[in-house]
């Protein structure tokens, strides 16, 4: 067990693939593990998980700065992505970046048949085209390279321009500070950073944000959901839950215990750790410093020399994808190096 920014840890040598999947901090595991118990056991009722999902609700909107009544909860980011996009007028112009994950880009491009027009440029240049367009979509944190979006030319977008503004935080929230309460639609996954159960996640609605069609409108989202579990007429909760499906139970009981752990911690102090390994990584490899937890390098046989060594990480975009989060430490960085010195041709994004 490894032990991080006050919680343990069942972390393996050299594992540097939270951008894929978060480990979460043994505590959430065995919160997940207790209540599966329980359930097999008969031991618990619907209601049994509503504290964990205000918990997890609340959590969320702490990290990204803004409060728990602008936040729906869903199972997946593109879930949450598609009732955005497919509540945009026919002909809407959206601006996305060249290369980012398909999960922000597919929900838009498959509404081409309403005439939504989806344009990607590169992502230096979101901001300087953002305003000839009705919406920008974008992640904060490339998941193929780590590059992280200038988040301070988006607001000012935001304030000076019609231009709507998604941004998907799954590659950031947990490891970059964040305050995003001025964004029209944030959402995030939780696998991954968040160290919590895949299944699920949140979408964050500013008050001034166009509407979005509850397409999926389930009991779940009533204003009581224990009242509207039967027959007509539509009630939908008066805030952002009017949006929620009814949740995935296991999942939200680690995130509860996950994000809450979260929330305790210095924000700051997380991203100087995280970047710190990832920046001490490159320099190791003559590489200059990228500022991001998620580095990718360009490097003959990469995968096949970092796993050889031990070292769990990924392929993205033709590069080897390594991420370095709260629970990682510089032997990490050292097993990953060692793995990779001697070879030439490296390069990052």
């Amino acid at each position: 067990m490894r032990e991080a920014f006050g919680a343990e840890f069942d972390v393996p040598d050299g594992y540097l693939n939270t951008a894929s999947i978060g480990i979460p901090p043994a505590a959430a595991a065995r919160a997940v593990a207790e209540s599966v118990r329980r359930w097999g056991s008969g031991l618990d009722r619907p209601g049994d998980f509503e504290p964990a999902v205000a918990t997890a609700r609340a959590a969320f909107a702490q990290l990204i700065g803004t409060t728990a009544d602008r936040v729906a909860i869903g199972t997946t980011a593109s879930q949450l992505v598609g009732l955005v996009a497919a509540s945009l007028p026919d002909g809407a112009r959206v601006l996305v970046a060249e290369g980012d994950f398909t999960s922000v880009l597919f929900p838009f491009a498959a509404q081409r048949d309403r005439g939504v027009q989806v344009t990607a440029v590169d992502l230096a240049e979101i901001a300087d085209h953002a305003a000839d367009h009705d919406v920008v979509a974008v992640s904060v944190a490339q998941s193929s390279d780590g590059r992280v979006v200038d988040l301070a030319a988006l607001r000012e977008v935001a304030a000076t321009t019609s231009t709507r503004v998604l941004l998907d935080a799954t590659q950031a929230v947990g490891w970059l500070p964040l305050q995003l309460d001025w964004a029209d639609w944030v959402v995030s996954a939780a696998y991954k950073w968040l160290l919590s159960p895949r299944g699920a996640a949140w979408l964050a609605i500013h008050p001034d944000a166009p509407e979005i069609r509850p397409s999926s409108a389930n009991w779940y989202a009533g204003e009581d959901p224990w009242e509207t579990t039967y027959g007509l007429p539509l009630r939908l909760a008066g805030d952002a839950r009017a949006l929620d499906l009814s949740p995935t139970w296991f999942a939200h009981v680690g995130a509860a215990a996950a994000l809450d752990w979260l929330t305790g911690l210095d924000m700051a102090e997380v991203a100087a750790h995280c970047t710190g390994l990832a920046d001490e990584f490159l320099t190791r490899l003559d590489l200059p410093p990228a500022g991001s937890a998620i580095v990718s390098v360009q490097v003959p046989d990469a995968m096949a020399k970092l796993t050889a060594a031990g070292v769990s990480c990924a392929v993205r975009a033709g590069r080897a994808r390594l991420a370095f989060h709260l629970y990682n430490t510089r032997a990490d960085v050292e097993m990953a190096v060692r793995a990779l010195v001697g070879t030439s041709g490296v390069s990052v994004s």
